[in-house]
């Protein structure tokens, strides 16, 4: 097979929620940021994906917008404790087929790596939680004081995750036919399309209608949901999205 490597999603792949939302509550907690926050911007549109009258893409890019601005000024040693505190306490909250993939790579001997859209303090909690050899998310960029700016370098776009694939792949010889990835957003589109072993997991409406659309990614994707105690495995081509 190659030399293999499997790339992990990490919210809504591996984690059943978004960890950055419960990040996003313990630094209201802390009073690291205002919780007017979370109740004017954020809120709403999680209220509007929980009775799902709209999408997650959209909660999760408004709360990004909105996490993005809330921790300007604080320190990255304050995000590093809450990422630490959040993975201890939460951070057995995983999908059971995730964990049985993270098992059996490690078995298999091949490379586990994180890409993920949530902050790279809370990714590299999840990858040294887990064992992981690697791992990418996005960067919160710091001032000339220590403090956080306010810009970004984001790790949860489909361009974002194929340029990491890319560079990871290049720099440790790995052959992507002979890697697997498992996403479950439309973020993950290129990444799953990059690697010969693609796992969708409880995707979202927006990544089962991109997988629709690509003839090449639907001959060898599998469908996995997993709901309570049990895991589906479904065929694409007889897969049906109702609005």
């Amino acid at each position: 097979m190659g030399n293999g490597a499997a790339f992990f999603d990490i919210d809504g792949t591996i984690y059943r929620e978004g960890l950055i939302t419960e990040v996003f509550k313990k630094m209201i907690k802390y009073d690291l940021i205002d919780n007017s926050k979370w109740h004017s911007e954020v809120r709403p549109a999680f209220i509007n994906w929980d009775r799902r009258l709209g999408d997650y893409d959209t909660y999760l890019l408004k709360m990004v917008d909105v996490y993005s601005e809330a921790v300007k000024g604080i320190s990255p040693f304050h995000m590093a404790y809450v990422a630490k505190r959040v993975i201890e306490q939460k951070g057995d909250r995983v999908y059971t087929f995730s964990r049985e993939r993270i098992k059996w790579h490690k078995e298999e001997g091949h490379k586990l790596i994180a890409i993920s859209g949530s902050p790279i303090e809370l990714v590299s909690e999840v990858a040294n939680k887990y064992g992981m050899d690697d791992y990418r998310g996005t960067i919160y960029e710091v001032d000339k004081n220590g403090k956080y700016s306010g810009e970004i370098i984001p790790m949860w776009d489909s361009k974002s995750k194929k340029n990491a694939i890319l560079e990871i792949v290049s720099r440790n010889k790995l052959d992507l036919q002979a890697c697997y990835a498992y996403g479950d957003t439309s973020g993950d589109f290129t990444m799953l399309k990059m690697v010969g072993y693609p796992f969708a997991i409880n995707p979202t409406k927006e990544l089962i209608t991109r997988i629709s659309e690509d003839a090449e990614l639907r001959k060898k994707i599998k469908i996995i949901v997993e709901r309570k105690d049990v895991t589906y495995r479904l065929n694409i081509e007889g897969l049906d999205c109702f609005n």
